[in-house]
Order: structure tokens, then C-alpha cells, then sequence
């Protein structure tokens, strides 16, 4: 099969996700081709039959903004015709869905179809303000096929938009052979302490990730267990927390990491994952920390839910609950008993969401959307 994906290349969850997906059908031996304005974060490999093209934006006085989504439509239809593509896959609403839609309608007849995978603030965040609702509604609508990544998504979709289309729940997924614990040595990682515990978070920084409570919280917890708090990532947000650690006195204990290509290593040394969003359509992230048996704390909110299992792989505490959230990490990183336990309920829960569980899921969705 010759698959056309399209995703945002930036460091988040949606475009993990389709990456991810396109290297795992590229092993399976079908064509992939990537459409965007950058190359995806994680396709950072040569792969035989994974091709990328490159989305280019004229600048033009008249235009205040380059329009990314129309010069999106053109190479969509370059491609489709050029590498005879069978089918369009497109991840986050808006705006590759309407992008996809006009290069259907300008290439004519139900030449190609295309699917689109919603993920969680293209809908929560981005489709449901009223700029973009009506082109949101209507790009869904119009897609030949749409999946979401929980039935939270799903179901908040489907009220939001006041859509009664089908649409396929397919959980995203994380290759376990991959991201698995391995004895690695503290020592070995310089700036962590051999006696120190570890906390760790992931993302983008955006403010729906609500990262302030996470410093709020390791304020507390460093008082009662020698620890240090790992932040990977970047994002607008990250000059008010650096700010805020500072003022808090925090700056030996608070390490910024950047944006990393390999997580695995971070992941290895740490006791206690943290994902205090406001909101999460799914929460790979948090998978991902499961798979290397390190349990999560998150909040009660979205798909997460359906991720990590309170006090078994982890704790769900309401949103803004910090004093919860700080008994819940004092509580895994005070025993080693309980961190061990915990991290082995995650690695099992994670094995549910395995990557040769979930990718012919979308194999099979792929067939029926092409062939009924």
C-alpha cells in the first residue's frame, strides 16, 4: 500500500504518534510518504520506503501569514498523482483535514480517500474555538475516515460537534521491546545523584500541561526525599517556570534538558512520571514512562484515564490538587517496595497498548475505509 501521511513535525504526542505508525507500516513493507513543512521529529533513520516531502510556503507581501494550508492541499495533490498514492492519512484536525479534503475535490471522483486521526486539543482546544468550529465540523464530516485515539475523544467529539459520523477508537501505542528497563548505572548519568530519586516529565510546554504544578509539587516533595525533577522538552512556556524554580531556590535540583531525540535513557533513572495536564486527548507520554515500568501521576482528565490505573500503575488526582499529587510521589519514592510493584503493574498495563497490537488496527481500518 502507498500511504500519504501528514502531521505537525514538532515535539508532541500527534506527531510522535503518526511517525511512529508510518516506521512501524514501513517494516510491514508498504510505501509511506510524509507531507509537511518539516521533517517529522522521530523519523531521524533512513528507511528504505519512508519518503519525505517537503511543504514550501511562497512569501508574498500581501500575505501577513504564509498560507500553510492551501500550500499543504498542493503538494498533497503533487504527491497523490506523482507516487499514485492509495490513501491520505492525516493527524490533528486543522488544518490537514481541510487541507486533505480540497486535494481530494481538486483531484476529482473518489480517486483518493483519507482518514483523520483526531488527538485532543485539535478538538478540546484549537477546532472548538469559534474560528475554527465550522471548518472543523465540517472537515470531519467530510473525511472519508475518522479514528480517536480514546473513547474520551471520541465521545467529548461527537458533543462538541454535534456529529453522529462513525468514528473508530485506536489507541496509540508504544513498541514495549524498545522502551523497557534496563540495569543502567546512575553513576553513569552525571547530574543525578546515585541516592537521588527522580522525577520526570515530557513536553512540549504549552500551558494546558500545566508544568507550574509540577515545580509546586517537587518544592514539596524534595523537603521530605532527596530527589531531583527532570524537565524534557520545550516550549513557550519554559521562561516563566525557569523563573519560577529560581524563586523557589530550586535551580540545584531542576534540571532543563532540552528537547530529546532518545527519551529511553531519561526514562531508565527515573522513580515517578508526572503529566498534570488540564487536559489530554490520550497521554503517550505517560505510556511511554509505563512501558519502562515507572509509574505515573496524572490527572483525572480526558484519556489518560484510560491509561493509567489508579493505585495500581499510578495515581489520578483531580487537576490543581497538589497536595494529593505530593503524597502520591512521596508515597512511590519513600518505598522501594512500592515503586517496584507499581513499575511492574505499568509495564503490564503497557503491554495492552503494544505496537504489534495496535498498528494492524490500523492496517484493518485502512481496508475497510478502501474497500468497504
Amino acid at each position: 500500500m502507498k500511504i500519504g501521511i501528514t502531521c505537525y513535525p514538532t515535539y508532541g504526542g500527534s506527531g510522535v504518534v503518526a511517525t511512529e505508525l508510518g516506521m512501524e507500516l514501513a517494516k510491514k513493507g508498504h510505501n509511506i510518504h510524509y507531507m509537511s513543512y518539516g521533517l517529522p521529529f522521530r523519523l531521524n533513520k533512513f528507511h528504505r520506503n519512508i519518503f519525505f516531502h517537503e511543504v514550501e510556503m511562497p512569501e508574498y507581501s500581501l500575505f501577513k501569514y504564509p498560507p500553510y494550508s492551501l500550500s499543504l492541499s498542493a503538494k498533497m495533490v503533487e504527491v497523490i498523482e506523482s507516487e499514485k498514492l492509495d490513501l491520505l492519512h492525516v493527524h490533528y484536525a486543522m488544518p490537514h483535514a481541510a487541507s486533505a479534503y480540497l486535494a481530494k475535490k481538486i483531484i476529482g471522483g473518489n480517486r483518493i480517500k483519507f482518514i483523520t486521526t483526531l488527538h485532543g486539543t485539535d478538538i478540546t482546544l484549537v477546532g472548538n474555538h469559534q474560528s475554527f468550529y465550522r471548518i472543523t465540523k465540517f472537515s470531519i464530516e467530510e473525511s472519508d475516515g475518522v479514528t480517536c485515539v480514546s473513547n474520551y475523544l471520541k465521545e467529548t467529539t461527537a458533543r462538541i460537534f454535534e456529529i453522529n459520523k462513525e468514528m473508530e477508537v485506536i489507541y496509540n501505542f508504544v513498541d514495549t521491546e524498545k522502551y523497557k528497563r534496563t540495569a543502567g548505572n546512575r553513576r553513569d548519568i552525571k547530574f543525578v545523584g546515585k541516592d537521588d530519586k527522580v522525577i520526570m516529565h515530557i513536553s512540549n510546554f504549552r500551558p494546558v500541561k500545566r508544568i507550574e504544578n509540577i515545580v509546586k509539587v517537587f518544592s514539596i516533595v524534595s523537603k521530605e526525599v532527596k530527589s531531583k525533577l527532570l524537565l524534557v522538552g520545550d516550549g513557550p512556556d519554559i521562561c516563566r517556570i525557569r523563573i519560577m524554580v529560581n524563586k523557589l531556590n530550586l535551580e540545584d535540583k531542576v534540571l532543563f534538558m532540552g528537547i530529546q531525540e532518545n527519551i529511553i535513557p531519561l526514562l531508565n533513572i527515573s522513580d515517578v512520571y508526572m503529566l498534570p495536564s488540564k487536559s489530554e486527548g490520550f497521554g503517550l507520554s505517560a505510556l511511554e514512562a509505563l512501558s519502562c515500568e515507572v509509574p505515573v501521576i496524572g490527572t483525572n482528565v480526558g484519556g489518560l484515564k484510560e491509561v493509567v490505573e489508579h493505585g495500581k500503575s499510578g495515581f489520578i488526582i483531580n487537576p490543581e490538587d497538589i497536595d494529593s499529587m505530593s503524597e502520591a510521589a512521596i508515597k512511590i519514592l519513600g518505598s522501594e517496595e512500592t515503586r517496584s510493584k507499581m513499575g511492574a503493574e505499568a509495564r503490564k498495563r503497557a503491554k495492552l497498548f503494544d505496537s504489534r497490537l495496535i498498528v494492524p488496527k490500523y492496517l484493518e481500518y485502512y481496508k475497510k475505509i478502501l474497500y468497504g
